[in-house]
């Protein structure tokens, strides 16, 4: 296996095959600071990862998806494991109908799902968070390195 396949099979084990992530979620703010510029909002978010995209329920009124929708780059963290920025993307409707199977997944994955998804709502929806670049750190340098700096969207590790 080449180092990008390491690196994307380690992604599959700390947070693939069906798992409930916490991940923290950083976007940037509506608001600026005191002296107008910028500012980060981070939040923790629980999300299930597959094929390079992490997915998350969440309320179309939220801060973090207001934000999302006026830029759509975001960072993520997991642990000591990984760290990425990507691009979030708002799917719409977590009963819409091409959220069928992603929908499946969240009820399947996420436990609390039918209790506190709020799926009839049509503010319940779903974003995908594409990673586009990172790093994931195997601290038992299980497949021969420690650090992966990986480019997803080329699939190669610099």
């Amino acid at each position: 296996m080449n180092k990008y396949e390491n690196a994307m099979k380690l992604m599959e084990e700390y947070c693939g095959n069906g798992k409930d992530n916490l991940i923290a979620l950083a976007t940037i703010a509506l608001s600026p600071n005191a002296v107008g510029n910028p500012r980060p909002a981070v939040r923790m978010v629980d999300a299930y990862y597959e094929d390079g995209a992490f997915y998350v329920s969440t309320d179309a009124n939220k801060n973090k998806t207001l934000e999302i929708g006026k830029n759509n780059e975001v960072s993520i963290c997991g642990l000591d494991l990984f760290v990425a920025q990507g691009t979030a993307e708002n799917l719409g409707w977590v009963k819409d109908e091409r959220n069928v199977e992603i929908r499946a997944k969240m009820k399947k994955i996420f436990t609390w799902f039918d209790a506190h998804g709020d799926e009839d709502n049509p503010d319940s929806i779903v974003l995908r968070i594409t990673l586009t670049e990172g790093t994931i750190t195997d601290n038992d340098k299980k497949y021969g390195e420690w650090q992966y700096k990986v480019d997803f969207a080329k699939k190669e590790v610099k």
